[in-house]
């Protein structure tokens, strides 16, 4: 392992997006996590988040991991970048060359991959718990970690969409074409999500269409963009002005989505294996 990590770190100590990317992927995601101290003009009136209760416990958890996660593909540039230029600079070759494994190039990309996503956790974690027990209402123990699940369900998302992108740059090997596919992708799954969902509520009336909107099962949460972003719901109904609007929050665990994850990170990390040693490189 140590020898993995060696040799990712000197392949990435001299390329500059790597570093610019983790730089900025970092700086943004400190500088987000401070933004409910900030007043914001809305509809002609200011606006303060942290007066609207992101801060306060357990909806910290939700918030923090939702407005972080959004910063994602920061990180997932340094994956794309890191892993396309081993086959555009022809490193991949000369490493096989040399004695290195198609097992062993997975397994450092690997590690790259759970390092970022590992230190990512951590601060959200770190500043969330820090911002919590400074401006919440309460800091008792049971509110305090009532939905810290939030933090290993942004650990699963990280993980996942990073699988999602070594697997697309293995597959692709040029930067241009995985984030062209990734685009692909996300259309693709937002046309099917519409396609069901319109399927199973065509001629229902609206409060049997909430029903079933509410309660059904539907397939393409389960594919690998839906089950991600699933993970972690959007927490703007859990705001101060939406509750005194009547507005009400349900959130139940999302269960399926998280097996979901876990068994597309399976897929893509044995894909990518299986194409390096298929592929004639």
């Amino acid at each position: 392992m140590i020898k993995l990590l060696k040799l990712e770190y000197y392949k990435n100590l001299n390329y500059r997006p790597f570093k610019i990317f983790t730089i900025l992927y970092f700086a943004i995601l400190i500088a987000l996590l401070f933004i409910g101290l900030v007043d914001f003009d809305l509809f002609g009136g200011k606006i303060n988040l942290k007066e609207q209760g992101i801060y306060n416990f357990p909806e910290i958890w939700n918030f923090t991991t939702y407005i972080v996660a959004l910063l994602k593909i920061f990180l997932g540039l340094i994956i794309v970048f890191s892993i396309s230029q081993e086959f555009s600079n022809r490193m991949f070759k000369q490493n096989t060359i040399d004695g290195l494994s198609r097992k062993e190039f997975i397994s450092s990309k690997l590690l790259t991959i759970s390092i970022f996503t590992i230190v990512s956790t951590i601060i959200v974690f770190a500043i969330t718990m820090f911002l919590g027990y400074k401006y919440s209402n309460t800091t008792e123990s049971a509110k305090v970690f009532e939905e810290i699940f939030f933090i290993g369900n942004y650990f699963v998302k990280l993980f996942t969409f990073f699988c999602f992108l070594m697997f697309l740059s293995v597959l692709l090997r040029k930067s241009v074409f995985v984030f062209l596919a990734l685009f692909v992708f996300w259309v693709a799954e937002g046309i099917l999500s519409g396609v069901e969902v319109f399927m199973k509520v065509r001629g229902l009336q609206e409060a049997q269409r909430n029903e079933v909107l509410q309660n059904d099962f539907f397939i393409s949460h389960l594919l690998p963009l839906e089950s991600m972003s699933s993970l972690i719901p959007s927490p703007l109904m859990r705001l101060n002005m939406a509750k005194m609007m009547g507005m009400k929050y349900e959130f139940h665990y999302p269960t399926e989505s998280m097996i979901a994850c876990l068994v597309w990170c399976g897929i893509f990390i044995i894909g990518s294996y299986w194409i390096l040693r298929k592929r004639d490189w």
